[in-house]
């Protein structure tokens, strides 16, 4: 373990949970909408929004293209182009006049890409410690009809240009969020992109077979591309997942977390036409029924190889209370990736902010709004006041001090013992001896007796023994 920061994101970590312990999926907020996407070039398919954060700002990346819907077709007008919005907070957002790409005549627009995979252009700041200042923002883009991804760089991430001429992965289908970063684990780049568990067959246009699904490669230059494989799952169903969002975890970048979109189609019931704007989906049905009947939310997943993913079988962010614009195929597309924002109270910790879809296909344009969660705060090992325990595996840390995100109520509590490889509490370490520990913190030390000092153990093989009542532990740490 070493002083990696560990989360519950899966239970990679636990030996076993008991009495009435278990792991508990939690689920970002709604906060506001953050930006509209009302101008012209912007349309109302606004789509594959990339949110990063360089220094001190923020930006957002999305496609700009639009729908005609008509009775029984659904025409595209124009061809989509690539945007950026501006922030210094992650929740005010602007939408400079770059004078790169003339719209109807007129440079004065926030548009960046215009050409080759302007359909999903999903830029990455390239943490590659070796790479080159021109390449400090890397993209992969592209759909199949114009060959497959194409890889992009660009010393500021506003003005691009190919890094080859020849798409570098040509194997998929492509029309959604496909990306690449580098992965500091591996030391490596990564790629995920979007296929079918079947494979795509090729005449004048490709058509999938089974399932909508997710593909992987590794990379040494971000060009050439091997050890292809598709994502596997513990214990997950076959399902459709239209878009990935895999990256490195910030605040633990050994593993990674992807929120993909699930894809429903539900067909036709009484249920689906409670659900709102009938009129509109009936429109859009006729066209093609999946336009009307499908529905789509965002989940959670996470590996520690990048290829065998957990992925909880559960909504992450749902569809949410029904209103307008909302419970739709498209509703609810998660930005890839995921900010470090300032909360809203004062004396708050910093949270996770999350960006997702609404208003599509109809209208002047979309919208982006903003979800939180507390930082590492996906998921907790929980138990309710009757009391539950959660045992690690064998681990060897480096540190002085054992740190905890957690909360509890008011009269609830948690508890840590340090026990050897065979079970046995180390004295000092002992369950009588560990203070009781309790409140909502992000980064707390626990202590036995009064002390936090572990530095006499690290190095040893020690398990964790956390007892746990009206309580829940997001992620645990050693730290010097």
């Amino acid at each position: 373990m070493g002083s990696r920061r560990e989360l519950f994101l899966d239970d990679f970590m636990i030996e076993q949970l008991s009495g009435q312990a278990r792991l508990r999926l939690h689920h970002p907020v709604f906060r506001e909408v953050v930006i509209e996407h009302d101008e012209p070039w912007e349309g109302n398919a606004s789509g594959s929004h990339t949110v990063l954060q360089d220094g001190d700002s923020y930006r957002m990346y999305y496609r700009g293209w639009n729908f005609n819907t008509l009775p029984g077709k659904l025409v595209f007008d124009g061809k989509p182009v690539t945007c950026l919005a501006q922030s210094q907070d992650g929740i005010h957002w602007v939408k400079p006049d770059l004078g790169i790409v003339e719209y109807e005549g007129s440079k004065q627009n926030n548009i960046i890409v215009d050409g080759i995979g302007t359909h999903n252009f999903m830029p990455v700041i390239d943490e590659n410690p070796a790479c080159p200042g021109e390449e400090r923002y890397k993209a992969l883009a592209g759909i199949k009809r114009e060959g497959g991804l194409f890889a992009y760089k660009s010393p500021d991430g506003i003005h691009w240009s190919l890094m080859q001429e020849e798409p570098v992965i040509t194997n998929g289908a492509f029309d959604s969020a496909n990306l690449g970063f580098w992965d500091p684990t591996i030391g490596r780049y990564r790629a995920y992109w979007r296929t079918f568990t079947g494979g795509v067959t090729e005449k004048d246009n490709w058509k999938p077979a089974g399932y909508r699904a997710i593909r992987t490669a590794t990379s040494g230059d971000f060009l050439d591309w091997d050890n292809y494989a598709d994502l596997t799952y513990v214990d997950s169903p076959e399902e459709h997942l239209y878009i990935n969002n895999v990256a490195p975890y910030d605040r633990a970048p050994h593993i990674l977390v992807g929120t993909p979109q699930r894809y429903v189609e539900r067909g036709w019931s009484a249920s689906m036409k409670a659900l709102p704007d009938l009129e509109k989906r009936e429109l859009r049905a006729s066209s093609h029924q999946r336009f009307g009947t499908a529905l789509t939310e965002t989940l959670i997943m996470a590996s520690r190889d990048g290829v065998k993913f957990k992925r909880w079988n559960e909504g992450f962010i749902r569809p949410g209370i029904q209103r307008d614009d909302s419970w739709y195929y498209a509703h609810q597309t998660v930005a890839w990736k995921m900010l470090e924002t300032k909360a809203d109270r004062a004396g708050a910790p910093n949270e996770l902010s999350f960006y997702a879809s609404s208003a599509y296909w109809h209208g002047k344009g979309g919208k982006m709004s903003r979800y939180t969660l507390r930082l590492d705060g996906f998921v907790s090992a929980s138990a309710p006041m009757r009391g539950g325990e959660l045992l690690t595996r064998v681990l060897k840390f480096e540190g002085n001090k054992l740190k905890l995100n957690f909360a509890t109520s008011a009269a609830g509590t948690l508890k840590v013992e340090i026990q050897d490889s065979r079970g046995r509490p180390i004295p000092g370490y002992s369950l009588p001896e560990a203070d009781e520990t309790f409140g909502d913190e992000i980064d707390r030390a626990v202590s036995w007796n009064g002390s936090t000092d572990v530095g006499r153990i690290a190095g040893q093989a020690v398990r964790l023994r956390f007892t746990l009542q009206d309580a829940d532990l997001y992620a645990f740490q050693f730290v010097d």
